[in-house]
């Protein structure tokens, strides 16, 4: 058979490549499979010279080589890339490899040099895919370490809004000054990358901001008004996702947000009880709606004329969770079958443009008889024991 399989990339920058070769590098890659005699793949990983030596140590491939080791004979390009996809397209060629299957990643530039050494190409559109979803036990320590330091900041993060003080016009200051969306952030940031963790940015909402779930929030905070607190870093070692949301009160809690928190809390129960090997995205997400629907509230956008105190939820249960924040499987309508490894959050949401926002987000894995949470962190919104 001389057909092979290829992955190309930045490791960096290509969560799947990594996945495959766990090795962390900022250079262009090729990882080639080729078909043995006797059945299975030899695997080869052409990386730069340099970085051979680590490769070596690190990398899951049977073999290590560089672009030198494959220089066809018009040499190689100056261009990094280039060079890379044009030793990769020699390999196969010296291999006698005549066909190579690619994933959806595949750069054009390694397409190219390929086809100009009449090797043929085909994408599976499909490879990564369920082996992202199913994470081995490596990957879920990984996260479950994200996860804690998640956590972490997250208490933190609270603590700070519930400790604050409230003057007179109900905005709150910490140490003399105005505690804003946009200090809380920036104190989040610092303690993430204090731990080695980079934070695209942590969606800090309090009072009707909080009323679109994806607004990351701005200006000051309030007392007696809830704050969406939502964060989701990665850690700069594994290049694993956290991601936890808490919603927190400073000073008495207002009726409505109780009880809008109390159906959220619900809600989270149902869906996590629903969640095992073999049920569907779409059924946890059921779960989810029917605790929602039975607390007398709603679901999806409201209308134009919808009155301000019209709440709802306006999202799906949940998303994947891996080497990036959303990766499939999908809490939602058409939520494919869940499988064992597949690492999930489930964050319902209850959102009014008169009041703001309540979510509350764990983190789950799908096990063959259930899911394993996670998250130790209280769900509640007072925060100042």
């Amino acid at each position: 058979m001389n057909e092979a399989r290829m992955l190309a990339g930045i490791p960096t920058l290509n969560a799947g490549l990594y996945r495959t070769i766990r090795f962390l590098v900022g250079d262009p890659v090729v990882y080639l499979e080729v078909p043995k005699s006797g059945g299975g793949w030899n695997s080869t990983l052409i990386c730069r010279d340099i970085e051979m030596g680590r490769a070596k140590l690190h990398a899951r491939a049977s073999n290590v080589a560089c672009p030198a080791d494959f220089t066809p004979d018009g040499g190689l390009s100056g261009d990094r890339e280039t060079a890379t996809a044009q030793s990769a397209a020699e390999a196969l060629k010296r291999w006698g490899m005549r066909r190579v299957i690619v994933d959806r990643s595949l750069p054009m530039i390694y397409a190219e040099m390929l086809q100009r050494a009449g090797i043929e190409i085909h994408c599976d559109t499909q490879w990564g895919v369920m082996e992202r979803r199913q994470k081995d036990e490596q990957e879920i320590e990984y996260i479950r370490n994200a996860q804690k330091i998640t956590e972490e900041v997250m208490e933190l993060a609270c603590r700070t809004v519930a400790h604050a003080t409230a003057h007179t016009d109900g905005i709150l200051h910490v140490d003399g000054s105005p505690l804003t969306s946009e200090r809380l952030r920036t104190l989040i940031d610092i303690w993430l990358l204090e731990r080695e963790c980079s934070n695209p940015g942590a969606i800090v909402a309090g009072g009707p901001v909080g009323a679109d779930c994806h607004d990351h929030g701005h200006g000051p905070l309030r007392t007696g008004e809830p704050v969406i607190v939502d964060i989701f870093p990665r850690d700069k070692k594994t290049l694993y996702n956290g991601d936890c949301t808490r919603t927190v009160v400073h000073g008495d809690i207002p009726t409505e947000v109780a009880r809008m928190h109390a159906a959220v809390v619900a809600s989270k129960a149902a869906a996590t009880a629903a969640v095992r090997a073999g049920v569907t995205g779409e059924q946890v997400h059921e779960a989810t709606i029917g605790a929602i629907l039975a607390a007398g509230y709603q679901m999806g956008l409201p209308s134009s004329d919808a009155p301000d105190s019209f709440t709802s939820m306006t999202h799906g249960t949940g998303h994947g969770l891996g080497l990036e924040v959303h990766e499939p499987p999908l809490l939602a309508a058409g939520g494919p079958p869940l499988v064992v490894g597949d690492v999930v959050t489930i964050e319902p949401g209850l959102y009014c443009k008169a009041i703001g926002g309540v979510r509350v987000e764990d983190m789950v894995v799908v096990r063959e008889n259930g899911c394993e949470n996670l998250n130790a962190l209280h769900e509640g919104l007072c925060w100042k024991s």
